[in-house]
């Protein structure tokens, strides 16, 4: 496994999560304003103002960066789960923007999640493979995965609560996979020239299939709470990366002996994804600012 890699992604999944706080701390930071249409246009316009907001995204437009990047020198089966840690991120900065300390429960989620992320990538050993895929491949994979996500969320119509917001929490972990997949292709390409590279289809594929994921996540967010959708989407990329990784790219993973350490990691993942999830879900304000924290723009006061 690559260091640049590993460090790549890791700083791409730390972005990521702080990203996700600041954007939470800017709307918490605004009264909802009402709940007819032009109250909720009225309060995007202030939200959308914040410079928490604001460095919020130019936060994830830096972790794109970094995701390719780290795409770009490794493999999609490293890059994916370690994009996973972005929770224990969320969990440690959003501690500090929110003052709110953790429990000893959450703590020991976020070692379960560190140590199954350890244990899982250490005993598969990810190679490196290909740098772009055979354009066949890519005729049977991307029929696939749109196929997957058409089930898990035809399926998820049929439930409510908690198995809806499983199912979309898979469908999106589909859909981020294969974003994953092709932006690796992308990155792949680079050295046929950009100009060569917009006038080719996946860069653009790439745009559609982010956009169903993220669609399909705030749908997952909806239907129920994140300690049914956010195993589903941690667990769900990581094995469906690790998949495509070694069906498009020919990224291999260690099999034989090594499977048990592999699955104790993976379902120390899941125990930790519960976990963490849990705690910044709960009820009573983990991701609220207290009564007495600084505001960082105008505004009115919530």
């Amino acid at each position: 496994m690559s260091a640049l890699t590993i460090v790549l992604a890791l700083f791409a999944a730390l972005s990521n999560a702080s990203a996700s706080v600041l954007q939470r701390r800017a709307a918490t930071d605004e009264a909802p304003g009402g709940s007819g249409i032009r109250q909720a246009a009225r309060w995007l316009t202030r939200v959308l103002r914040r410079p928490s907001w604001l460095a919020g995204a130019a936060l994830l437009g830096l972790s794109t960066v970094l995701q390719a990047a780290a795409l770009a020198v490794g493999s999609l089966s490293l890059v994916q789960p370690l994009m996973a840690s972005e929770l224990l991120f969320t969990l440690a900065v959003g501690s500090v923007v929110f003052r709110s300390r953790p429990d000893w429960r959450t703590w020991l989620a976020f070692a379960a999640l560190a140590v199954g992320l350890s244990l899982f990538l250490g005993a598969a050993s990810p190679s490196e493979g290909r740098p772009t895929a055979e354009p066949r491949l890519w005729l049977l994979v991307g029929p696939a995965v749109l196929a997957l996500v058409a089930v898990f969320t035809a399926v998820s119509r049929l439930v409510r609560g908690a198995p809806r917001a499983g199912l979309l929490g898979l469908a999106a972990a589909v859909s981020f996979a294969g974003t994953a997949a092709l932006l690796k292709e992308v990155m792949g390409r680079l050295g046929q020239g950009v100009p060569a590279v917009l006038a080719s289809w996946p860069p653009y594929a790439t745009l559609v299939v982010g956009t169903l994921g993220f669609l399909l996540l705030q749908s997952a967010f909806r239907a129920g709470s994140l300690t049914a959708s956010q195993p589903a989407l941690t667990l769900g990329d990581a094995l469906t990366s690790v998949v495509l990784g070694w069906v498009l790219f020919q990224e291999y993973i260690g099999l034989g002996v090594r499977v048990l350490p592999e699955a104790i990691g993976v379902a120390l993942i899941g125990a930790g994804s519960v976990g963490l999830a849990r705690a910044t879900a709960a009820d009573g304000g983990w991701d609220s600012p207290p009564d007495d924290s600084p505001r960082d723009g105008p505004g009115p006061a919530p």
